[in-house]
């Protein structure tokens, strides 16, 4: 029997907004699974704090999607509403009116999902359309707004959202993504326009575009979805739920100010964060996995916090959003007792911020470590007073003379690691090994911008130490726990405490040291693959495109 069969036997076709391919970058269309369990997790806070009572059967709340494309919240909140509702309007007819133009509101991203979305709530593009399902409507468009918008250029970019005018100031036939919950000083103002004077929403919900689709790629693209974030806030609603990236947890272009602010909100009452974005959006490339969450203006409190990852056991803990000494979002709940324990040992007992002498980040290069970047190719012939450059794809040479920058790494030992760790594509697989391999620089040796240079140190074997300490899998998850993306900066080694590099280290003196119990160990390994240390580091480190998405 074949799959289609089977839908004909149980009587129902397919969900049509689980086989519609996205659009683009910011036209992601959100799973009507997924959609629903933001939901569930909306309705068991609206319960708890309204003594049992059930958001689906109220007929005075009323819900935004400021970000609408598929329609597919708009549509599960109605299809929810109208079995909640059935008693206080026995009517179906009355009862659905009620809902679609009174309860749910809706703001398209383009006009294309805008007639999408109609089509999915009201069962037809034009809400007074012949087939529609809604009757109290005086325009097409219902209660789903969109018009085209402009973005407002000052000095070549948009001062709203930051878009680039050479990308997309283009003719009237192309989308703009000036996206008009966000392109607006007033938001207040902006909905009273939309939707009526007197309009307040009970919860806003959704899933807004990630990023500015002008050009940019993948780390470079600036983010937007926290303007959605900030300005759904602005709006005051009871309830505030939005699917994001988690890359705001710890990292993300020009996102501090935004990090900083989420931390600090008591409100934030829940966090479901997905390590593969690809076990919700399946096959949408975004590194760092996804999150939801859901914010509430009136209950503030701890945040519970839920990891999801494939078929691992779900965990699930209540904690604060900030750790005392932290600045960003520790992601792994287990991680954070890992963490507490290394750090009582040495010497931050009620913070999770070592003793600046303890710090190995600081034993870490920035970016550029000897002023090189990336494209930077030497001589391939040595010559008299030249060093060695370990560079993309290979080695060569260059004057020691010609180097301004770290010149005092030049005559010791160090060790360089990849700026960029190896990944799988778009992908986020665990175990994974969190650093390129690490291996040994020697005296008279540079590097350029693919490689952060770790050191100095005084002889080979106290480089060679260092160099075992970064393969174990404890310390490697001390650097996760910091790490947003696939770059690798001294920022991420902050959690990383400076050893003895009298000796080498393994994982089973470290896990000994800083009294790990199986459950730990059990996570670390988990998360990290375990790492082998060759004769020939060197080849295993060259960088090959393919391996950096």
């Amino acid at each position: 029997m074949n799959g289609q069969a089977g839908f004909t036997l149980r009587g129902r076709n397919p969900d049509v907004l689980t086989c519609i391919a996205n659009l683009s970058n910011d036209e992601v269309f959100t799973p009507p699974e997924f959609a629903n369990r933001m939901l569930d997790t909306l309705a068991e806070a609206w319960t708890t704090s309204h003594d049992g009572a059930n958001i689906w059967a109220d007929p005075s709340v009323r819900f935004l999607d400021p970000c609408t494309k598929s329609g597919i919240f708009l549509r599960e909140i109605t299809s929810r509403l109208t079995k909640g509702l059935a008693d206080q309007i026995p009517d179906l007819e009355d009862r659905v009116d009620h809902i679609l133009t009174r309860q749910v509101f809706g703001i398209g991203i383009t006009h294309l999902t805008s007639l999408l979305a109609r089509r999915s709530l009201y069962c037809s593009k034009h809400a007074k359309g012949e087939h529609s399902i809604a009757t109290g409507f005086d325009s097409d468009d219902g209660n789903i707004w969109f018009e085209r918008l402009e973005h407002t250029w000052v000095n070549g970019k948009c001062a709203y959202c930051g878009a680039g005018r050479s990308a997309l100031d283009r003719g009237e036939g192309m989308e703009t993504h000036a996206y008009a919950f966000i392109h607006t000083n007033n938001i207040k103002t902006r909905v009273a326009e939309l939707f009526g004077d007197n309009m307040q929403f009970d919860v806003i919900i959704g899933n807004p575009p990630y990023q500015l689709d002008d050009g940019g790629h993948g780390k470079s693209a600036a983010p937007i979805y926290q303007l959605f974030v900030e300005q759904a806030k602005k709006l005051e609603p009871r309830y505030l739920s939005l699917v994001i990236p988690s890359r705001w947890f710890s990292g993300g272009k020009g996102l501090d100010e935004f990090r900083e602010a989420m931390l600090a909100d008591d409100r934030l009452r829940s966090i479901d964060d997905y390590l593969s974005a690809a076990d919700v959006f399946p096959g949408v490339g975004l590194k760092g996995g996804i999150c939801y969450f859901l914010w509430e203006r009136d209950n503030p409190g701890q945040c519970r916090v839920t990891t999801h990852f494939k078929d691992w056991p779900v965990s699930t803990t209540t904690r604060p959003l900030l750790e005392k000494g932290a600045d960003i979002f520790i992601r792994f709940n287990q991680g954070i007792s890992i963490l507490k324990k290394v750090m009582a040992v040495e010497g931050s007992a009620t913070s999770v911020e070592l003793p600046e002498s303890k710090r190995f980040n600081l034993l870490v290069s920035s970016r550029k470590p000897f002023g090189l970047e990336t494209k930077f190719k030497g001589k391939t012939t040595k010559r008299a007073g030249d060093v060695l450059v370990y560079q993309n794809g290979g080695t060569g040479y260059t004057s020691k003379k010609s180097i301004a920058i770290g010149t005092e790494l030049i005559d010791k030992w160090k060790i360089y690691v990849g700026y960029a760790a190896p990944g799988t594509g778009n992908k986020d697989t665990y175990p994974h090994r969190i650093i390129s391999t690490p291996f040994i620089g020697e005296p008279g040796s540079i590097s350029s911008e693919t490689y952060l240079c770790i050191g100095p140190f005084d002889s080979r074997n106290e480089a060679e130490s260092a160099l075992s300490y970064l393969s174990c899998r404890l310390t490697r998850l001390l650097i996760l726990l910091l790490k947003p993306s696939q770059h690798v900066t001294r920022k991420v080694y902050s959690f990383v405490p400076i050893q003895n590099w009298t000796r080498p280290w393994n994982d089973v003196d470290l896990y000994a040291k800083y009294g790990l119990n199986t459950d730990d160990v059990a996570f670390i390994e988990k998360i990290v693959r375990p790492m082998e240390l060759t004769s020939d580091l060197f080849s295993e480190v060259t960088v090959d495109k393919g391996d950096y998405e």
